[in-house]
């Protein structure tokens, strides 16, 4: 895939912390219950962690219970998904469209009329207040 933001490993390594490059750039998950946005309730937006692109809103996210920040729906455009066969069965992975970065994984269990669940690395992710 290509993307209009586009850096090398090592430009991406200089400008991420060691554990953000892991998640965004090498696909790597943090334990569930531990991200930091995990339980932020605050109105606001999502950014990607690498790029800044705003990607959710405040008013998508919900308590999925699943350890991880979840989002019924994304800003438009924001999000490109791609199959991931990593753990012996497909999951549908889910990337920022400006930068490629690695975000989590969709899923089509979602509580709300959406269906669905973007569920996303704290790592990945930047959040703003209003």
């Amino acid at each position: 895939m290509d993307f209009p933001v586009t850096k090398s490993n090592d430009e991406w390594r200089s400008q991420l912390p060691l554990e953000r490059f892991q998640v965004l750039r090498e696909a790597a998950t943090e334990a569930p219950f531990t991200g930091s946005l995990l339980d932020v309730t605050d109105e606001g937006v999502y950014s990607c962690g690498g790029c800044g692109q705003v990607l959710f809103t405040s008013n998508q996210k919900f308590d999925s219970h699943c350890g991880w920040p979840s989002f019924d729906a994304c800003e438009p455009g924001t999000i490109v998904e791609r199959p991931d066969h990593s753990l012996g069965r497909t999951r549908t992975e889910i990337l920022c469209s400006r930068c490629g970065g690695h975000l989590g994984h969709v899923f089509d269990d979602g509580p709300t009329e959406t269906g669905l669940r973007y569920c996303v690395n704290s790592l990945a992710i930047d959040f703003a207040g209003e």
